[in-house]
């Protein structure tokens, strides 16, 4: 597992513009509170990216909890959905005609995306 200080180069960043500010905007998928404007993409990326290290000092200054990075998070392939009945019904007959299990059916169309 990666210390905290090589956390901080692997969240996931992602930069976008901004039509309401006319900036372009810093994100963190990790830190969803947090972003930063500036005129350049460039910018905005080391700026995004400087504010998640403070914030990782001040989460591990005060003791709390900081977020792991995605990056690094095992995954079980195994979640939940809920979805109403007809939803059910339509792609159930999908895989049916596809000749496939709804998991495999419901799979494909996810990884499609």
């Amino acid at each position: 597992m990666a210390n905290i200080d090589e956390q901080k180069d692997i969240y996931t960043y992602r930069v976008t513009w901004s039509s309401e500010d006319k900036e372009y905007v810093g994100l963190c998928a990790e830190f969803p509170s947090l972003s930063w404007l500036a005129e350049s993409p460039e910018e905005a990326f080391q700026g995004i990216r400087q504010v998640v290290a403070d914030v990782i000092d001040d989460l591990r200054a005060s003791g709390e909890d900081i977020p792991q990075p995605l990056a690094i998070r095992q995954y079980s392939g195994v979640f939940t959905v809920r979805v109403p009945p007809y939803v059910h019904k339509s792609i159930a007959l999908k895989a049916a005609e596809a000749n496939v299990s709804l998991n495999r059916f419901v799979s494909s169309v996810l990884a499609a995306q």
